[in-house]
């Protein structure tokens, strides 16, 4: 009998729909028709469900050593911004896949648009860190609240700060519904491997100073 109603409700889902999604989140055509059962045919909430899936799947394998991956490039119409990008995997054969190859050319191109610093808040220097939370809880004090209360504006302000000068934090320039996190998080979920950003270099014509952002892997979890 339920093998009968899920055949039921399988019949409801337009293929036009399925794969609509597929397209819109890169998700396997099984995954997609799932996540539109769930939601009952919404495609936006469905989205999201992906979206929760893709992530909780990246967590799992986030301590998974990437020692494969590939070197990407990007220039700016113009040749006046150019980024150098080492994006990671675990094997040579997803690496070298068009999954891991659009991702790679979809970030670098990002990094050209946006020029983060650093690739993940933990990479921040101490330096940096300190300096933005002076700044805003001088801006806070002025207004005269309580500590306590100035003590969660320079949080929120934090947040903010992430989100402009680390990689990881911003939303994505093509689709700002999802941030680099999450598109991240979609390949690996396809792809069945973690993926990690490295490093990476962007240069301006004329600029005095270039940005260089390297972070540490994750060491693999013990056995």
């Amino acid at each position: 009998m339920k093998k009968g109603e899920k055949t039921i409700v399988s019949d409801k889902i337009d293929a036009k729909l399925v794969k609509e999604l597929r397209e819109k989140s890169g998700a396997p055509m099984g995954d997609c028709l799932k996540a539109l059962q769930e939601t009952k045919g919404n495609i936006e909430d469905a989205f999201v469900v992906l979206r929760k899936r893709g992530m909780a799947s990246a967590q799992k394998k986030a301590s998974r050593t990437t020692n494969e991956g590939a070197v990407g490039t990007y220039i700016h119409a113009g040749g006046k911004i150019g980024v150098l990008l080492e994006l990671n995997c675990e094997s040579d054969f997803v690496a070298r896949t068009g999954d891991f190859q659009e991702l790679l050319k979809d970030i670098a191109m990002h990094i050209a648009a946006t020029d983060p610093r650093y690739v993940k808040p933990e990479d921040v220097t101490p330096g940096d860190l300190e300096r933005e939370k002076e700044i805003y809880r001088a801006q806070a004090a002025a207004t005269g609240k309580p500590a306590a209360v100035i003590e969660k504006i320079v949080e929120g302000k934090m947040a903010k700060f992430y989100e402009e000068v680390c990689l990881l934090e911003q939303p994505f320039i093509k689709d700002q519904t999802i941030g680099i996190k999450e598109l991240i998080a979609t390949k690996v979920g396809k792809l069945g491997e973690n993926i990690t950003v490295r490093r990476f270099a962007r240069f301006k014509v004329g600029a005095p100073e270039w940005t260089v952002a390297q972070t540490k892997p994750v060491e693999a979890a013990a056995e």
